[in-house]
């Protein structure tokens, strides 16, 4: 638990600084505390594009970070722990981007928003799990080139039939969502509620839930729907989060569903970056530019 200490010292820092913090849906209680806004990647991504702060603290993952510094270059962008990073990421890479390129010259790349900022520089528009079939849908091409969550893109292909999606590469994955298995569906369906699932779950979770989702639209249809317990299949983050939005509601998650990095960050680590201004993020203008329209082509379409 945060102490009133520590949130005193941060609502100051903030003022002091002209901040505001940004904390992802999977971040730990703490977090979301001294957060002016939580959301999803997408939520965060329009957030920090219309924000009149100048210093943005992003609490998640270093491709958020990167985001927020890409749409808003004139703004110091910090995230309070550097080495907060995502694995689904580190999946693809600029070079094999260029690879599928060349084997379809006719097709549109579409980049998910877990990736790095030279993989956005390298892709037509960027996609989020709550806009990607929006997204998808907009494009005039036939032929879309997907990366790097092939359960994504396993979804957005079930959903959007009439496209060809080309999933790259062929293993990238999400280790968090990978581990949910038809046990944890029978548990859920043995207590009764409905099963929330996230797209980023492999086919036989996604084809068993109730409904599949990003978190930002979890939020949506829970609080459009009457029905008082839920089993949240994706990070374990999420159902907490869940839980304090609707106290009078009942949510269960896998207790080993947790993102470590998304965990990483505490109030410490926030308050660190704010009084010593740690953890910058330095992208190259030049070389961000790509990425920049791709991810305003994202949110125009959004």
């Amino acid at each position: 638990m945060i102490s009133d200490d520590d949130i005193q010292i941060i609502h100051h820092l903030k003022i002091e600084l002209h901040a505001k913090i940004l904390a992802h849906n999977y971040q730990i209680p703490e977090v979301h505390a001294v957060a002016d806004i939580i959301g999803d990647s997408l939520e965060l991504a329009l957030a920090a594009r219309t924000t009149d702060a100048e210093i943005l603290v992003v609490c998640g993952v270093s491709f958020m970070a990167e985001t927020a510094k890409i749409l808003n270059p004139e703004k110091r962008v910090f995230i309070p722990v550097p080495d907060a990073g995502c694995p689904l990421a580190e999946y693809l890479t600029p070079d094999i981007i260029a690879k599928y390129q060349q084997k379809y010259p006719e097709a549109a790349v579409v980049v998910y928003v877990n990736s790095s900022s030279a993989c956005k520089a390298a892709t037509d528009i960027v996609c989020t799990s709550g806009n990607a079939l929006r997204i998808i849908r907009s494009l005039p091409h036939t032929t879309i080139i997907f990366g790097p969550d092939t359960n994504l893109a396993g979804y957005v292909r079930e959903q959007v039939p009439d496209k060809e999606i080309i999933a790259i590469p062929a293993n990238g994955h999400c280790y968090v969502h990978q581990q949910f298995t038809s046990d944890d569906i029978r548990t859920a369906r043995e207590m009764g509620g409905m099963i929330l699932a996230h797209p980023e779950c492999p086919e036989h979770i996604r084809h068993n839930a109730d409904i599949v989702a990003s978190t930002g639209k979890m939020i949506q249809i829970i609080t459009e729907t009457d029905e008082p317990v839920w089993h949240i299949f994706t990070e374990e983050g999420m159902a907490k989060r869940l839980q304090a939005l609707f106290p009078n509601k009942k949510f269960y998650s896998n207790k080993n569903a947790i993102c470590r990095d998304m965990h990483k960050t505490t109030a410490s680590d926030i308050i660190r970056s704010l009084q010593n201004l740690q953890g910058e993020i330095i992208l190259d203008e030049e070389s961000t530019r790509s990425a920049r329209r791709a991810l305003e082509r994202m949110l125009k379409a959004s």
